[in-house]
């Protein structure tokens, strides 16, 4: 079979090649899925660089996340097992973990309906209690784990604010259906939303980014509000002054979706049963920008990483996929 394998660290567009490699074996509890689909996460560039919480052993086949299908027909979703990992004709992944791939979107959308959108359900319900009504701040709102939550804070019936990095990016994240869509490359971040509050500021905030978005996020949050910190994609982890958070009286939530896999694996199902029933009804539908074929991963996965990209980009096995 055909598989992007890492055999050093670096840049994703430097290090990942394209070989011809036996499929994997399946180890005991695992399954070997073909792979029909593999949504490009952030994580996945970190993988490369040796930046991530988990460093599979050299060489390995990036890519968590995918719609796969298994030997017997079925379409399921899938974080794949490293080093075994999605970017590759067959990928292996943990049999109790598998979720049914929701009839109503196609295997890029379904790839994508995952990681960030799960990470997105639990950031916001499970950690922030968003309620109707409620003020919702998006950092990095036109990118895959930010789009998520624009969507999932709009069905939630809150007001949601998108803040993003260019014109660009902000016609996407209107198109998301941010109620307000503040462009930092052209705007004070800070006034603006004071200005779209009234000065009140967000009851939740939803941070991917780090760096000077926490430093924002921290100036904006609302009394009684929620910062939630979800990832660091600026590169910068920030050094939190609880004295501020005691004085405004706000709480700062940290979110490692991936612990609940094995701290509590029924509310993992609980949400994407939420997930799939949302997608029927059309109130989340995941903005895949982008599908490239097996032999473009190795660029994709690079504009991933350099933040030109928006909404998901999805690595497909259809030979019609076009970059």
């Amino acid at each position: 079979m055909q598989a992007w394998q890492v055999h050093e660290n670096g840049e994703p567009g430097e290090v990942m090649r394209l070989a011809e490699v036996e499929r994997p074996t399946p180890g005991e509890g695992q399954v070997l899925l073909r792979v029909r689909a593999a949504n490009i996460n952030f994580p996945d560039a970190l993988l490369c660089r040796g930046q991530y919480q988990v460093r599979p052993p050299l060489p390995f086949t990036p890519g968590v996340e995918i719609c796969g299908e298994t030997e017997d027909g079925r379409r399921v979703l899938a974080n794949p097992a490293l080093p075994h990992g999605g970017f590759a004709e067959y990928a292996l992944a943990d049999a109790r973990a598998l979720l049914p791939a929701p009839d109503s979107l196609d295997d890029a959308e379904a790839a994508a309906l995952h990681i960030g959108y799960q990470t997105g359900w639990f950031g916001l319900h499970r950690r922030a209690r968003l309620e109707a009504g409620e003020t919702l701040l998006v950092h990095a709102a036109a990118g895959g784990v930010g789009s998520a939550a624009v969507q999932l804070g709009k069905a939630a019936g809150a007001t949601v604010i998108g803040v993003v990095g260019g014109a660009r990016k902000a016609a996407v994240a209107r198109e998301l259906g941010c109620d307000v869509v503040v462009d930092r490359h052209a705007e004070d971040v800070i006034a603006a939303v004071k200005e779209a509050t009234g000065g009140r500021g967000a009851d939740v905030i939803y941070d991917p980014v780090g760096g000077e978005a926490y430093t924002q996020s921290a100036k904006l949050v609302a009394f009684e509000g929620r910062i939630v910190v979800v990832g660091f994609a600026s590169g910068t982890i920030p050094s939190p002054a609880l004295n501020h958070a005691l004085v405004k009286n706000y709480a700062i939530l940290g979110l490692h979706w991936g612990l609940y896999a094995t701290k509590n694996p029924k509310l993992i199902l609980r949400c994407h049963e939420e997930l799939t029933a949302l997608a029927a009804s059309g109130a989340i539908k995941p903005l895949v920008s982008e599908r490239v074929p097996l032999d473009s991963a190795a660029a994709a996965v690079q504009r991933v990483a350099d933040g030109a990209t928006t909404g998901r980009v999805a690595v497909v096995m259809d030979k019609g996929a076009a970059v």
